[in-house]
């Protein structure tokens, strides 16, 4: 029996330490959003083309997520 809870003990560490990493999702066309609060967002580099964007957020389960997008960089003088 105590082999038994240490087993679910380790086991819950490791789920719970599985989700405190946070893990980066793509977004693709057409993808649903639950955004309820929107934590952070990483600023848009200063050079003339398309560039990655990475936004923190949390959902209405108050879960987070981090969604990385692209948008045109800041850097274009036209």
């Amino acid at each position: 029996m105590q082999k038994i809870l240490l087993t679910l003990a380790l086991l819950g560490g490791l789920c719970a330490q599985a989700s405190a990493t946070d893990e980066v999702v793509a977004y693709h066309y057409g993808m649903h959003l639950d955004i309820a609060k929107v934590l952070n967002i990483t600023p848009v580099a200063d050079v003339c083309g398309v560039v990655p964007v990475e936004m923190s957020y949390l959902d209405s389960s108050g879960n987070k997520h981090i969604l990385q997008y692209s948008e045109f960089g800041s850097g274009c003088s036209n």
